[in-house]
C-alpha cells in the first residue's frame, strides 16, 4: 500500500487549500490514502471525495472534534462518522459558533493595540469555514504585524500574550461518546503534545476506553518522545489502534503531507472498528 496519512485540514477549517487542492497535493506527495479531518466540520467531504474519484487515492472522511480537559484543549479525531447524526451535527454547530464568538472577542482586544479588524480576519476565511485563531494569525501576517503563523502563536496569540480567551468545548469523554454515537471511530490527536499529555492518567484513559475510544495518534511531530512510552503502553494495554499523520494545513503550518503515516495493518484495524 502507498502511504496513509490520516490527519489533514482544508479551507473548511484552518487549512489553506480547498478540499480539491488538498486531494491534488496528496496525490503529488505519493499518498495512497488521505483523511480530511477539518475542525468540527464535515463540509469538505463531498468535494474531496469527488476530486479523488478515478485517481486511485482513497479519501477517508473524518473530523477533528474540539474537546477540553481542565485547562488544555484535547482534539478528538473521528473517522467514518455519520455526517447527518443529529447529536454530532448540533454539537459541531455549537462549537463553531462558540469559536466564532471567541475569535471576534479576541480580535476586538487585539485591535486596541494593533491595526487589526474583524473584517481583516474574515478576509482570511472561506464561506462556512470553522473560524479560529489560525485565521487571526493569517490576518496578522497579511497586515505585516508578524512574519508567519508560528510567530503569531508565539507572540500575539500566545496564552501569555494578554489577548487569549479560553475555548469552551465538551470534555473528551463526551467527544468520544458523540463520535461513537455517530457510528465513527474516535482517536485522540497528538496525545503526547505538551499540555494535554500531563493531564491524563490511568483512570481517565479507562474512562475513554469504556466510552469507546478506538485509537491514539502516536506518530505526529507534536508528540514529545519522552512522553510516548506511557501512551504506547496504554495502546497495548487497551488494544487501541495506533495511527500516524502529518496534520497538514497547506501553507498554514510547516507540516508536510506524509511526514508521518499510519501502518497498513493499523489502518485495517481502524476499518474493522468502523465496520463494527
Amino acid at each position: 500500500m502507498r502511504p496513509i496519512d490520516l490527519h489533514t485540514h482544508s479551507s473548511h477549517s484552518d487549512g489553506t487549500q480547498t478540499p480539491a487542492e488538498l486531494v491534488a497535493a496528496a496525490m503529488e506527495a505519493g499518498l495512497g490514502t488521505v483523511a480530511i479531518t477539518d475542525h468540527d466540520s464535515t463540509a469538505g467531504w463531498t468535494e474531496a471525495i469527488a476530486a479523488a474519484e478515478g485517481t486511485g487515492l482513497t479519501v477517508v472522511p473524518g473530523i477533528e472534534l474540539s474537546t477540553q480537559l481542565d485547562y488544555a484543549s484535547v482534539h478528538m479525531l473521528g473517522y467514518y462518522v455519520d455526517p447527518a447524526d443529529p447529536a454530532l451535527v448540533a454539537e459541531m454547530a455549537r462549537i463553531r459558533a462558540e469559536r466564532f464568538g471567541r475569535a471576534e472577542s479576541m480580535v476586538g482586544r487585539i485591535g486596541r493595540d494593533y491595526p487589526l479588524t474583524w473584517d481583516d480576519v474574515l478576509a482570511q476565511t472561506t464561506p462556512g469555514a470553522t473560524v479560529g485563531r489560525p485565521h487571526i494569525a493569517d490576518a496578522l501576517v497579511a497586515k505585516g504585524i508578524v512574519p508567519d503563523r508560528t510567530a503569531a502563536f508565539q507572540t500575539v496569540l500566545h496564552w501569555r500574550g494578554g489577548y487569549y480567551q479560553p475555548h469552551k468545548a465538551p470534555p473528551p469523554v463526551t467527544g468520544v461518546e458523540l463520535i461513537v454515537g455517530a457510528g465513527g471511530v474516535p482517536v485522540i490527536a497528538h496525545p503526547g503534545a505538551r499540555g494535554p499529555s500531563s493531564l491524563f492518567d490511568d483512570a481517565k484513559i479507562r474512562e475513554l476506553v469504556a466510552a469507546g475510544l478506538g485509537g491514539l495518534e502516536l506518530e505526529h511531530r507534536d508528540n514529545a518522545p519522552e512522553r510516548l512510552p506511557r501512551w504506547r503502553a496504554w495502546a497495548d494495554e487497551h488494544d487501541l489502534v495506533v495511527t500516524g499523520s502529518s496534520d497538514y494545513h497547506g501553507a498554514g503550518k510547516p507540516n508536510r503531507l506524509g511526514e508521518h503515516t499510519t501502518q497498513p495493518a493499523q489502518f485495517r484495524r481502524l476499518l474493522q472498528r468502523a465496520r463494527r
